[in-house]
């Protein structure tokens, strides 16, 4: 079954990985719950036991049963795990469990029995402990699971789409790490995923500078006229709908945004500072180039917090919606 047919059999019920269970995702995912109830079914997939007391949950065998089951109870695929659930306190024996719930999540999506995979936040720390976890993150994981090589981080949000051309490397390693090559192949996968993800036919990406104000013709670096014009001008020769290289500082503005589906910037805080000043509780972590729709909260496992109810759901609500959104989108162009 293709991800097309799979998101229409699916009828939008989202699958919504637990993460680690001794974080704020039990928490958030029942402050969603409530918050969503039918308007955007998901079936949470984990442990029961991490779940606050009094949520008011119930098994189902298929996320298909979550549909009517949402509006009055949490849909819970239960997934047993070995090890304590204490709030603030990761126990690696529950590791096994937290990539169990990934899998599944994976396995119910591509089998077209959820229309898209939101996964919570999990403590690398905790996995590479108790499983021996061989993955930088989530995003690497679920490339494996799904068979691709290259995938791109897109931080989205209601204002602003923007994909980071290089990710956890340090400042004085882009310029090496940032090819020709790469920067292809990131505009490749943020075009295809806005086509075939978000229903955009012919999507407007605009491209930051490297440099500041884009090099100024050479005065502040020579990237931009070394290979990155003539890159933009090849890919815009081939079809793609590309503006660029632009400052960074002038791209994020209201009117700016107003004429790009989305940006990629160069590194990581040249993109993430703006959607986090835009959208700090509401921004939404959208993975492009899996065979999948799979989205997650902008925010880590925050143990400091666990277990308080004070956690705020803002994100992973936002990510289901988002996920939700794509989903229907995705039923006429992904495939």
């Amino acid at each position: 079954m293709t991800p097309q047919q799979g998101a229409a059999d699916a009828q939008g019920v989202i699958a919504l990985s637990c993460g680690e269970p001794a974080g704020i995702g039990p928490e958030i995912a029942v402050k969603a719950w409530d918050n969503l109830r039918g308007a955007c079914p998901f079936v949470w997939l984990g442990d029961p036991r991490a779940l606050p007391k009094g949520t008011p949950w119930r098994t189902v065998k298929s996320p298909d049963e979550a549909r009517d089951l949402a509006a009055f109870a949490l849909p819970v695929l239960e997934l047993p795990f070995a090890g304590a659930m204490t709030p603030g306190q990761a126990d690696p024996r529950n590791a096994a469990g937290v990539i169990q719930a990934i899998k599944t999540g994976v396995e119910l999506v591509q089998s077209g029995q959820a229309a898209a995979l939101c996964t919570a936040p999990i403590h690398k720390k905790a996995l590479i402990d108790g499983a021996d976890f061989a993955y930088p993150g989530h995003t690497e994981f679920l490339a494996a699971l799904g068979d691709r090589k290259r995938v791109v981080m897109m931080l989205a949000s209601d204002r602003l789409r923007v994909v980071p051309a290089t990710i956890h490397i340090a400042l004085a390693e882009v310029p090496k790490a940032l090819t020709p090559a790469v920067l292809r192949e990131t505009i490749e996968i943020t075009a295809n995923g806005l086509t075939q993800q978000f229903g955009i036919s012919q999507p407007r990406i605009a491209i930051a500078g490297l440099n500041p104000h884009a090099g100024e013709g050479g005065a502040m670096g020579n990237e931009e006229l070394a290979w990155i014009n003539g890159l933009l001008n090849t890919m815009q020769g081939e079809g793609f709908t590309l503006t660029g290289p632009h400052p960074a500082d002038t791209l994020f503005h209201a009117a700016a945004r107003a004429r790009y589906d989305a940006a990629i910037a160069m590194y990581h805080d040249q993109a993430l500072i703006p959607i986090k000043t835009l959208d700090f509780d509401q921004g939404v972590n959208v993975t492009l180039g899996l065979p999948f729709i799979r989205t997650s909260p902008d925010h880590g496992t925050a143990f400091d917090i666990a277990g308080q109810g004070i956690a705020n759901p803002d994100s992973l609500i936002a990510a289901l919606r988002m996920a939700q959104t794509m989903a229907k989108s995705s039923q006429t162009s992904f495939g």
